[in-house]
């Protein structure tokens, strides 16, 4: 395994974090931003008000998502162990 290989893996593996992150954390931007209008609109100060939507927002993004994680995970581990053993032999 050149340095080449190793750059390259590298950036696979920050650009599927940031993929990873974002699928996760996009929908409780989204809820947040809808409950912050709702409260903004209503006069409601209540900062737990917000969390509990972000809270459910986000758990059902990772149980919609988690296949799609686990998948995406086992696919950079195997393309990783592939090269690692490739360049051993």
């Amino acid at each position: 395994m050149n340095m080449a290989d190793v750059l390259h893996l590298f950036g696979d593996a920050l650009f599927l974090v940031v993929l990873i992150v974002a699928t996760v954390v996009l929908p409780s931007l989204l809820v947040g931003l809808i409950v912050s209008v709702f409260q903004a609109a209503t006069q409601i100060n209540e900062q737990t008000l917000s969390f509990l939507p972000r809270l459910l927002a986000t758990l059902i993004a990772i149980m919609i998502a988690g296949p799609w994680i686990v998948t995406e995970l086992t696919d950079f581990f195997m393309r990783v162990m592939a090269l690692a053993l490739e360049s051993v032999t």
